[in-house]
């Protein structure tokens, strides 16, 4: 028996399961009836297994849809996605290869394309055969004409073979690039940034092709807007001129900036790109694109997240486990307010990150007992820094929560624990629940309510 097995590092959401199975019934002429879907933690022997079942789709096609948590060992797309009946393994190549976005053009035009270019190319490397495909999870009102940064940055996936899903776009707006020279003359064509700043740009002499853009910030090679853009555009170049060689010039950077785990060095040495002025390391592949996850925090937050949201009444207003993309708040309006990253604009700019705002990693309502939870993910062997970092959420608290919510709800918080420990060894009141690397689902008399009620009917449900 075959399973679509989708395996990803983000928290599985429902919306994004429904398009990538209707994306590979659509390939395969599959027909299927839709119900009420869930992502339910499969538990055996009061123990959870670290597989999610789908339910609420039906397909004689697919007769199980299951997921998995991994962790990818380098720039890493948010899903992979296998049909076969074993368990997938990282040397086997998946059909798909998935990343999803909900940034919209309007909140940033580099973030929402071009930051996600690396994901795709250095995929090519593991996985060249794979369809890869880029989700847009639009939450928020897009711009209704795409600007041109987006136009390129789309223009430039599809050159890539990335398939563009989720966005309606005018075919002129996302078609490939015939040749280098549409690809030169487009680029070239587009509105200049501020003076002061590197525009990027592409030139073209005889055997060598210079793009100009930034590379430096933060005192290293770290530009993650222009590492996408260069990343998608050198790319795009060696599918029209695999032979030229292609330089980066008017970088900022200096040879001390060049390191062999850097993920644009990994770009340079994979499509035969030079950096100006600098010699380019060797960079150390890992040899698997991605593993399993079975140490990570977010094995504990985001198995809550799930068992809340599908067990309970209770629901997320907020997300931000480790390694996934930040979530936006969500109001009791249900509007949707990206987080700023500061407590105060002017301190943080100047360079002082002590003034960065700090977040929970998640955020639950429980409508039942008029409660807020705000959680932090840890370790077990981490959790007295956890229990710490609690005393750090009164800025998100007052200028976001109190404002947005109710009085009647009380605001309390709590600590999610993931790894090799034992419930028994927890008197700290400060923790709610700790998931075993066995599996154990272990709370106490003092957790929070929508815990306790969470854990149980997930329980009674398998039981």
């Amino acid at each position: 028996m075959s399973i679509l097995w989708i395996l990803t590092e983000e928290k599985p959401k429902t919306n994004i399961v429904l398009d990538i199975f209707m994306e590979f019934a659509k390939d395969n002429n599959f027909s299927y009836f839709l119900g009420d879907i869930r992502i339910i933690p499969i538990v055996s022997n009061n123990r959870f297994t670290f597989e999610y079942d789908v339910i609420g789709i039906t397909c004689n096609n697919v007769p199980k849809i299951k997921i998995r948590i991994i962790s990818g060992n380098s720039s890493f797309v948010d899903y992979l996605v296998y049909f076969q009946e074993k368990l997938p393994k990282p040397e086997e190549q998946p059909l798909y290869a998935i990343e999803v976005t909900k940034t919209t053009d309007g909140e940033s035009r580099n973030t929402g394309v071009y930051q996600r270019g690396t994901k795709f190319v250095f995929l090519d490397r593991y996985y060249p055969n794979t369809k890869k495909i880029m989700l847009y999870d639009n939450q928020i009102e897009d711009n209704k004409e795409p600007t041109d940064t987006n136009i390129f940055g789309n223009k430039m996936l599809t050159t890539n073979n990335v398939s563009i899903l989720g966005k309606e776009l005018k075919k002129e707006h996302y078609s490939k690039f015939k040749d280098l020279d549409d690809l030169i003359r487009h680029k070239n064509s587009m509105r200049r940034p501020p003076n002061g700043n590197v525009p990027l740009l592409i030139k073209k002499e005889k055997d060598l092709i210079k793009v100009s853009g930034r590379l430096f910030k933060s005192g290293s090679l770290a530009h993650d807007p222009n590492i996408g853009a260069l990343s998608l555009i050198t790319s795009s170049i060696r599918k029209f001129d695999n032979k030229s060689k292609i330089l980066i010039t008017q970088h900022g950077l200096k040879q001390n900036h060049l390191t062999s785990r850097n993920k644009f060095i990994a770009i340079c040495n994979l499509l035969n790109v030079e950096i100006e002025g600098l010699q380019v390391p060797k960079y150390n592949w890992p040899k698997k694109y991605w593993h399993y996850e079975e140490k990570g925090e977010k094995l504990g937050t985001i198995f809550i997240h799930i068992v809340v949201e599908n067990f309970t009444k209770g629901y997320s207003i907020f997300d931000n486990h480790a390694g996934s993309e930040k979530g936006y708040f969500v109001t009791s309006a249900g509007d949707m307010i990206p987080l700023q990253k500061y407590t105060n604009r002017d301190k943080y700019k100047s360079g002082d990150k002590d003034y960065a705002m700090r977040i929970p990693d998640l955020i639950l309502v429980d409508p039942n007992q008029n409660e807020i939870i705000n959680i932090e993910g840890k370790t077990f062997d981490n959790r007295f820094a956890g229990i710490n970092e609690l005393k750090d959420y009164d800025f998100i608290e007052k200028e976001y929560i109190k404002k947005h919510y109710s009085s009647k709800y009380k605001i309390i918080r709590s600590v999610v624990l993931y790894g090799k420990g034992n419930g028994s060894d927890i008197t700290e009141t400060e923790i709610g629940f700790l998931l075993t690397n066995d599996g154990k689902l272990e709370i106490w008399v003092w957790s929070p309510s929508l815990f306790k009620e969470a854990i149980k009917n997930l329980k009674d449900f398998w039981r």
